[in-house]
Parts: C-alpha cells; structure tokens; sequence
C-alpha cells in the first residue's frame, strides 16, 4: 500500500459510521450465515469436549483438542490465502463447509454406534481444523470484497460480534440440546446449520471473479515458499508486522485453550450442576464479547484504530484472565470471563482491521494468511502452554503463567508503538509537508 493510499485508509478509519456494513445487501447475507456457522461451530465444541471429558477425563486430551484443531492453520493457512488470490473464494469456503458437516457427522456416527475411542476423537478434531482453515481466511477475503475499505472497520467488528455471538448462543443450544436430545441426536441436527452458508455462496456476486480491474496474480502457489516470501514482504510494513506480532504471541500463549479445559474450571469452581456451571462459563466470555462488539459499534468505535488501542485492550485481556485463572469464587469468576470476552473482542477486531486495510491488493490473500498463521496457527502451542502444562501442575497454574506472558510481550509492543508514534509525530514537526 503506498502513502496516498495509507493515509486514505487513515482517514476511513478515524471517521466510521456506525453499523455502516449493515447497510449492504450482501452484509447482511454474510453476516448471518456466519453467524450460523458460528454458533453451529461452537455447538460440536460443547458438545464434543463435554462427551470426551466424561469418557476420558484426559486433560491431555483436551490439550490435544487445541494442538490438533490450529495445526492445521499453522500449516496451511498461508498457502489457503494464496489460492484465494487466484481462485473463487466461495469455492474454497464451501469446502470447507462441507468438512465441517463430515466431522460433525462423524461424531454423531460414533455416539450412535458407542464405539468412540481416543484416536477416532483425535482424528475428527484434525478434520474440523482443516475446515476451519479453509474457511477463516477465505471469508475474510470474501468480506473485503463485500463491504470495501470504507465500510471495514464497521464490517469487522460486526463479524468478530457475529462470531461471539455465535459463540454465546452456541454453548446455550448446545447444552439446551444436550438435555433435551441428547448428545447424538444434537451433534446430528448441528450439521443443519452449516447448509445456509454452503446455498447462499452458490450465486453470491462477490469475490475474485467479479473484480473486473483487479486479475488474478500469475504466480503459482508455493507451500513454505509463500510463508518465507510473505514474511519478507510485511516485514518492511510495521503496522502489520506488530499486529501479527501481537495476534501470534495472544495465540501462543493463551489462544482459546482455556475454553478447552472449561469443563475443568467448571468442575474445580464446583458450583451446583457441573454441566449447567460449564456453559455458564462459556456464556460469560462471549457473553462480554458480544457486548464489546454492541457498544463499540454503537458509538462507531471507541477505540482508535491504531497499534497502541490494540496492545493496551490486549493487555487488558491478559489480566482478565489471569485473575479468572486464581478465582475460587464461582460469581467473580464469570465477570472475570465476561471483561476477558470484552477485551478481547475489543483488541482483535482492532487488529484485523489494520491488516485488512493495510494488506497490498495484490497478495491480500497471502497477508491474511500469515495473519492467520498468527493469530490461529500458533494457538497449537498455546495446547501446551494450557492443557498440557496443566496436566503436569493445574490448569489454573499453567493459565496464570501463560497469560501473564503474553502480558510482558503485549506490553513491550505497547511501548514501541508509542516510541513509533512519538518519532512519526517529531518527523512530521520537522517536514510538515511529509506524508505521514
């Protein structure tokens, strides 16, 4: 992106409309079958890992759960983007609905059939990684392709509002079919819920192919060669280089691991029905998050959208989580939960907006791909920093360290994003016809 072009996206970004992408047609239709695919996501979540903590009770399992579902976006989260340079959007997300409505089939095949062991739960939590990596980077691309630079930063945070609150409603419907059907007849219904997706991206106008000034690249898709070139490429881009910093650090060390050993924290907290204390659990982090994302877009941003915001609210959201690591009071427990789901939407949708609107147009879907290399690849890790520590110590020890981690890595961005600040701000006194 070249400076006429920065200091336009600058402009947008100070300046936003609130619940401006709602406006669009097409929005509206991405918005609410990704908010399907959300809550239908999050359904398998609860209901998978409550069926392996009662047969296994293995809290390397639940470790397992977390390195085995982002691997796969560690992998080829990089080399997704560049297909998605040179080819359909929809296409690739429709696969990799179709992934998710086989791993959801699958469970359901083993609960009916009771003959679920450990490497059959291991191998279905590989297959739903693999969709999801077919089906984040590619949806961020077809959102681009949407709404457009002017109405992102609104775009944005309505999607990461969508995915919490997909995220809220799906822990809710899970549980509610878990007492009502069953966990097989519900893990059944859920691949229901991945259809409206896969039917509207078949005649959906957007994507590569209606962009009449912008063909596809001619280079061909190199696997690790894309990851080493795209890494040279944003290195010389600082607003990108920080932002996947941060989202890849976020996922390293804390990532949505904790979410995986809930049924852990629930248990531990011991208050009342540990089934109905587990989802309440979950519904207080998205329950913040969904709230984040109503009062941000209310106001049409309360945060700047600059490096600075997103490491502070990331700080923010590590000490949330860390005090919710030490709680032993149930009450506190869940606002703790609830202020991490708040802050964490707040800094994410922060720094996938300055990606998307700093990613040059001719390698987008490689700088998406890195960031989500970043920000869900690395979360492979964070299964050991979380589960796999806690199997050795507690999951309250390991949360507490790794969080508090990611809080000296978040704080020192912080303070090179001001140091940055302040020397763009003396170069600008200095030349004040410079470009900023």
């Amino acid at each position: 992106m070249d400076n006429s072009m920065a200091t336009a996206a600058s402009s947008t970004l100070h300046s936003p409309r609130a619940f401006s992408a709602l406006g669009l047609r097409g929005y509206r239709a991405y918005i609410v079958t990704f908010m399907l695919t959300m809550m239908a996501d999050n359904i398998e979540h609860v209901v998978s890992y409550w069926v392996m903590f009662q047969k296994f009770h293995s809290p390397a399992l639940g470790g397992f759960a977390v390195v085995s579902h982002w691997l796969p976006f560690l992998a080829f989260s990089v080399a997704v983007g560049a297909l998605n340079d040179r080819f359909d959007s929809r296409r690739i997300i429709q696969l990799g609905a179709l992934l998710f409505i086989l791993a959801s089939a699958g469970w359901g095949y083993f609960f009916v059939t009771g003959t679920l062991h450990m490497w059959q739960a291991m191998l279905l939590l590989v297959l739903h990684g693999c969709a999801g990596v077919l089906w984040t980077t590619s949806s961020q691309m077809l959102l681009y392709d949407i709404v457009g630079p002017g109405a992102l930063p609104s775009a944005v945070r309505l999607a990461a509002t969508a995915r919490y609150l997909g995220t809220l409603v799906g822990p809710g419907v899970g549980s509610m079919v878990m007492l009502t059907l069953g966990p097989t007849r519900g893990i059944l219904l859920n691949t229901v819920f991945y259809l409206p997706l896969f039917c509207w991206l078949i005649r959906a106008p957007y994507g590569r192919h209606y962009r009449e000034d912008c063909p596809p690249p001619k280079r061909a898709v190199r696997g690790f060669a894309d990851i080493v070139q795209t890494l040279r490429d944003v290195r010389t881009m600082p607003i990108l280089t920080s932002m996947m910093a941060l989202a890849g650090a976020a996922s390293f060390f804390i990532g949505n691991s904790y979410q995986a050993q809930m049924p852990g924290f629930a248990h531990d907290l011991g208050h009342g029905d540990p089934g109905v204390a587990y989802a309440v659990l979950l519904a207080a982090d998205a329950t913040g998050a969904l709230i984040a994302g109503i009062v941000l877009e209310s106001r049409g941003g309360i945060f700047k959208i600059r490096p600075a915001s997103a490491t502070l609210l990331a700080m923010a959201w590590a000490l949330a989580l860390f005090g919710f690591a030490w709680m032993r009071s149930y009450p506190f427990a869940i606002a703790f939960l609830f202020l991490a789901g708040f802050f964490e939407l707040s800094f994410s949708s922060i720094a996938q907006t300055l990606v998307q609107m700093n990613a040059p147009d001719a390698m987008r879907g490689r700088v998406l791909g890195l960031y989500n290399m970043a920000a869900a690849g690395l979360r492979t890790f964070s299964g050991v920093t979380v589960g796999l520590m806690g199997s050795v110590a507690t999951v309250h020890t390991s949360l507490a360290i790794a969080t508090a981690s990611f809080a000296c890595v978040a704080c020192f961005l912080w303070i090179d994003s001001l140091r940055a600040s302040t020397f763009a701000r003396s170069t600008r006194d200095r030349d004040p016809t410079r470009t900023p």
